[in-house]
């Protein structure tokens, strides 16, 4: 039966029946919208989920100095709703981290232009990290064209596997960086852009495009269901096109709740200038040998 018709025979009853003497049709009653709840929220992850807890406080103070999934309890052998529900939102961030792309509006914002690799789609990059080390024809032609040549340092980012990484560090990291490096007399910086699906192997090109002595690309790292914001500096001097994986330093784990990105940013400045004084990064480098200007 069509629901139109339904509903006119409800309504012919109702109305029937208030015309009957001594009949009280009773009001509908209020139906009140349930409160909206972020389980996502820090207060929400901070909340000791175990049942009759031995030590309650222990827990609480032990929530506050990881973000590792402690104190959630459990229904029998299961998560709790609770818990699986924030390890789906989780999840679902990390999804967004990786094929989420850059807003323009966030480059211009920090004054950026913009380049890419070899990978024209998300689902190359994913598939080809070979083409993600390499840049495009046409962004070499952009890079050495707008980029001063042969700086002391060249700093540029990439989206790597966070885009979501970026957009929550770099607005604020980038200007740290750069202001700590202005106060270093005699060292010149070349021209920071963005790279779209960029791997951190990239930045040895970019080295050699631009003869940079000191190469650091400032990229997403992979999202796990702890954060998805995670973000990572690789650092090497004088990289080239094929060079060991051991001549990079990195100094990873920058986002909130680990190394905060204006802090990152100071702390960064000082050792790209240590490894241009001791000439050497990745194992090579002795954090004692350099000096921070």
């Amino acid at each position: 039966m069509d629901n139109s018709v339904i509903e006119q025979v409800v309504e012919a009853v109702l109305a029937e029946l208030s015309r009957s003497e001594g009949v009280t049709v009773p009001e509908a009653p209020e139906i009140h919208e349930p409160e909206e709840r972020d389980i996502t929220s820090e207060a929400e992850r901070a909340a000791v989920l175990v049942k009759n807890p031995v030590d309650a406080e222990a827990i609480a103070r032990m929530k506050k100095y990881t973000n590792a999934r402690v104190g959630v309890g459990r229904a029998g052998t299961r998560y709790n709703t609770q818990t699986l529900i924030t390890l789906r939102a989780d999840h679902a961030a990390a999804r967004d981290a990786v094929f989420m792309d850059i807003d323009r509006e966030l480059l211009d914002g920090i004054g950026l232009f913009a380049v890419e690799s070899r990978c024209t789609t998300k689902d190359e990059f994913l598939t080809r990290p070979d083409l993600g080390r390499q840049l495009s024809d046409e962004s070499v032609s952009v890079i050495l064209e707008k980029c001063v040549k042969k700086p002391d340092i060249q700093i540029f980012a990439a989206d790597g596997l966070s885009s979501t990484a970026i957009k929550a560090n770099l607005p604020d990291l980038l200007p740290s960086l750069l202001d700590g490096l202005k106060n270093r007399s005699g060292i010149s910086v070349g021209t920071p852009f963005f790279v779209k699906n960029g791997r951190v192997g990239l930045m040895d090109q970019v080295s050699e495009l631009l003869e940079a002595r000191v190469t650091c690309v400032l990229i997403g790292e992979r999202p796990g269901l702890a954060t998805a914001e995670s973000m990572s500096a690789y650092i090497a001097y004088e990289a080239r096109v094929g060079m060991e994986e051991s001549r990079r330093t990195v100094i990873s784990n920058i986002h909130r709740l680990g190394v905060p990105a204006v802090e990152a940013g100071a702390y960064l400045a000082g050792l790209l200038c240590s490894i241009l004084k001791a000439k050497a990064s990745g194992v090579g480098f002795r954090r004692d040998t350099g000096n921070e200007g």
